[in-house]
């Protein structure tokens, strides 16, 4: 797992520029919720609306959204394709993903259209740079 400056991003995923993570499992489906950096400055979640599921939708659009004690954040589809799964626990309890952001505090799965897509998230050395651009800009 890469610590960049004291938020974690593991390796194995890939980060959408609106800080969502994506784990592949499997050839077109993808598993995604919000990155170590996102929910850290959000603070703890007291609310958030999922996506629907069989709802298609295309990279980058808002697709959901969570509040915080500070401020109201967007979810982000990180691809384009169809969520077919969210995670309704999160309904009861937003702070899972404050908790455990890439384990319970998962937010949805989707199948994608172009698996090749996935490669064109940041991965590895390129969210370095990244990260410490969005601390600045976010003065942490």
């Amino acid at each position: 797992m890469a610590d960049i400056k004291g938020y974690n991003f593991p390796d194995e995923l890939f980060y959408h520029k609106e800080h969502m993570w994506v784990k592949k499992e499997g050839d077109n489906k993808v598993r995604v919720g919000l990155d170590d950096f996102s929910q850290k400055l959000a603070g703890e979640l007291s609310f958030i609306e999922l996506p629907d599921t069989d709802n298609e939708v295309s990279q980058d659009e808002v697709i959901g959204s969570f509040e915080t004690g500070k401020w109201m954040g967007k979810v982000f589809a990180p691809l384009t394709g169809t969520v077919i799964e969210v995670n309704e626990e999160l309904e009861d309890e937003p702070a899972l993903i404050n908790e455990d952001p890439y384990g319970k505090g998962w937010i949805f799965v989707m199948e994608v259209d172009d698996p090749s897509s996935i490669e064109k998230l940041m991965h590895g050395d390129a969210i370095v740079g990244w990260i410490e651009e969005e601390i600045k800009k976010h003065g942490e």
